[in-house]
């Protein structure tokens, strides 16, 4: 389908290390002239599901700034644009849990609020696991919880995970175990 929009002009408002926020005048579908904000992420956004043969994943829990409050999550990070996803996400599943895995499938591309953000995230099925030590970043307090599957997805739907690509990620491993 064709584009509808116009861009008249773009003007960066703010940067940092990862974000980019962008103010857009645009002519919109209805053919009027207006306002766009764009945030423009400079990582992809990975979230790595690890199961054991036992059924077991494993959930990491924070303090997230931005929502002042804390949040139980599936390990996940950002990954460079320029380097490989599936690197990436080995290196996060690492850091937050000390796991590595011999088994990786990319089940899922999302959007997480594409009205607003460029931002493309990635979730991984992680098997065959093999344990060692975390080595968190300097901004993450980390707990690591190993929670079987199924109680995963209930903490989904009793709303106890909100972050989007832990529940996508949850909800479709769950569905692909016949949960």
């Amino acid at each position: 389908m064709k584009n509808p929009w116009k861009t008249k002009s773009k003007k960066k408002i703010y940067e940092n290390p990862w974000i980019t926020l962008e103010e857009h005048q645009v002519v919109n579908p209805s053919g009027r002239d207006g306002i766009y904000g764009k945030v423009h992420f400079k990582n992809k956004a990975l979230g790595i599901i690890p199961l054991d043969t036992e059924g077991y994943t494993w959930l990491v829990g924070q303090y997230r700034y931005t929502l002042d409050e804390y949040a139980w999550e599936i390990p996940m990070g950002g990954g460079p644009l320029s380097m490989d996803i599936l690197d990436s996400a080995k290196r996060e599943l690492k850091e937050e849990t000390g796991l590595t895995a011999k088994k990786w499938t990319q089940i899922m591309r999302i959007h997480t609020s594409n009205s607003v953000t460029d931002e493309e995230g990635f979730v991984f099925l992680a098997e065959e696991l093999t344990h060692g030590e975390t080595e968190f970043d300097e901004t993450e307090q980390l707990q690591v919880m190993r929670i079987k599957l199924t109680e995963a997805v209930r903490m989904v739907m009793e709303g106890e995970i909100t972050d989007s690509i832990s529940m996508a990620g949850l909800l479709k491993v769950g569905r692909m175990f016949g949960i």
